[in-house]
C-alpha cells in the first residue's frame, strides 16, 4: 500500500470508528461515571469493545497485529483519561492521531525499512 493511502485510511478509519460507529450508547457507557441505568455490562467492557474496534481498523490497514494491539491499548488509555476528565476532547483527538503517525512510522521503519 502506498504511504499516502495508508495515512488517509488510518485517519478515515479513526474518525469512522470514533464517531458514527461508536454510537451514543458506547460513548456514554464506556465511562465509569455513566449515569445511565445499569444493564449488567461493566463500563470497561464498553471501553475495551470500542478500543478493539480501533485496533481492528489498524490491523485491516497495516496488516500488523503488534501495531493493532498497540492501538487497542493506546486507545483504551486515552479514552479512559478523557472519561476521567484528565484530558479534553481536543487532546484526546490529537493523541489518537499522533498514535496513527507513530504506528505508520513504525510500520515503515521497522517492518518495511
Amino acid at each position: 500500500m502506498q504511504l499516502s493511502h495508508a495515512v488517509f485510511w488510518l485517519v478515515a478509519a479513526h474518525f469512522a470508528v470514533d464517531y458514527p460507529l461508536q454510537g451514543d450508547t458506547t460513548a456514554m457507557r464506556k465511562s465509569r461515571h455513566c449515569k445511565l441505568p445499569d444493564i449488567g455490562v461493566p463500563w470497561f467492557y464498553w471501553l475495551f469493545a470500542h478500543a478493539i474496534m480501533h485496533g481492528a481498523a489498524v490491523l485491516l490497514i497495516l496488516e500488523s497485529l503488534p501495531l493493532a494491539l498497540c492501538e487497542t491499548v493506546a486507545h483504551f488509555l486515552i479514552d479512559f483519561l478523557k472519561c476521567e476528565r484528565v484530558i479534553n476532547i481536543h487532546v484526546d483527538q490529537a493523541l489518537h492521531l499522533a498514535c496513527k503517525v507513530i504506528w505508520l512510522l513504525t510500520y515503515v521503519t521497522l517492518l518495511h525499512g
